[in-house]
């Protein structure tokens, strides 16, 4: 995994993201591949973020790594504005109030010990039997959640109670992500 994405690559990638989604509306073919450096033709799991004058508008990613993250990104922008359950579909107007932000994630690793799980940091996933959830590294800081509650609200959102993490039968597994927004690069 790299440490880094080069902020011409982020710009690239975010700007695929928002073309994708402006390219549907307009019944449009998705974009091509940019010109962009090797980086994109990795493969990497991510998550691709809206925010609606900063409230969660849609959110869909894939843990492990599917295909090059280029097309990850073109993809997981139309599901986060399309097919996220959570929301209604995302409509032309409201795309321009929309803050895109794109998360490419390390591999899941096993959590070796949760006192070792540093908030804005780590990502959580947590498994147990045929219920998961996973929430990425800047929920808990955006939430103000110290550790202990950013595990509880990982089991929350599989669905489990919220000190399952606890239980035997329960898998951890921590990753770290690479975190950039339209909104952040601007303010660079």
């Amino acid at each position: 995994m790299i440490d880094d994405i080069p902020i011409d690559d982020k710009t690239t990638l975010l700007a695929l993201a928002r073309k994708s989604i402006e390219n549907s509306f307009k019944k449009l073919e998705p974009p091509e591949k940019p010109d962009a450096s090797a980086i994109i033709d990795e493969h990497f799991g991510a998550f691709v973020t809206l925010h609606k004058h900063g409230e969660l508008q849609g959110c869909i990613g894939f843990i492990e790594a599917i295909e090059p993250l280029w097309e990850t990104v073109r993809s997981l922008a139309l599901k986060s504005a399309f097919e996220d359950p959570r929301f209604n579909p995302l409509t032309e107007p409201e795309l321009a109030e929309c803050d895109i932000e794109i998360s490419v994630l390390t591999p899941l690793e096993p959590c070796p010990d949760p006192e070792k799980i540093e908030v804005g940091k780590h990502g959580l996933y947590i498994r147990k039997g045929f219920y998961s959830g996973l929430l990425l590294p800047q929920v808990p800081v955006e939430w103000g959640w110290n550790r202990e509650e950013f595990l509880q609200h990982t089991c929350n959102k599989a669905g489990l109670p919220k000190d399952s993490w606890k239980d035997d039968d329960s898998q951890l597994f921590w990753f770290s992500a690479i975190v950039f927004s339209e909104k952040k690069l601007m303010q660079e």
